[in-house]
């Protein structure tokens, strides 16, 4: 388990990745890290179906595009280029850690 972390974070931080395998790697990141968030906050903030349904699908998205203009303003500054600052990576992560809370939280 500790090998795989290691090699994740070695993916993480590669300019260019191989796609599938980082894709892969941030899916289960995201869920593993919505797990581990379940007994912190065992509740949903939101209290109505569809808006809980509404933030599931926008909330990826806007983390994504979070990231992105992140990623540009380091871009900028002169700094490097992480995979997760391109908006597939970051909207996998962030989808498959708001599916694990939308689906196991009480």
């Amino acid at each position: 388990m500790g090998r795989a972390g290691l090699s994740f974070a070695k993916i993480t931080f590669s300019p260019s990745p191989k796609l599938w395998l980082a894709t892969l790697g941030y899916a289960l990141s995201g869920g593993i890290l919505g797990g581990i968030t379940l007994p912190v906050a065992s509740h949903h903030f939101i209290t109505s179906d569809s808006l809980r349904l509404v933030n599931l699908l926008l909330s990826p998205v806007a983390a994504g595009l979070l990231m992105v203009a992140f990623g540009t303003w380091r871009t900028r500054r002169g700094e490097a280029s992480f995979s997760i600052d391109k908006f597939l990576f970051e909207y996998i992560f962030a989808l498959s850690l708001a599916l694990r809370r939308y689906k196991f939280a009480a």
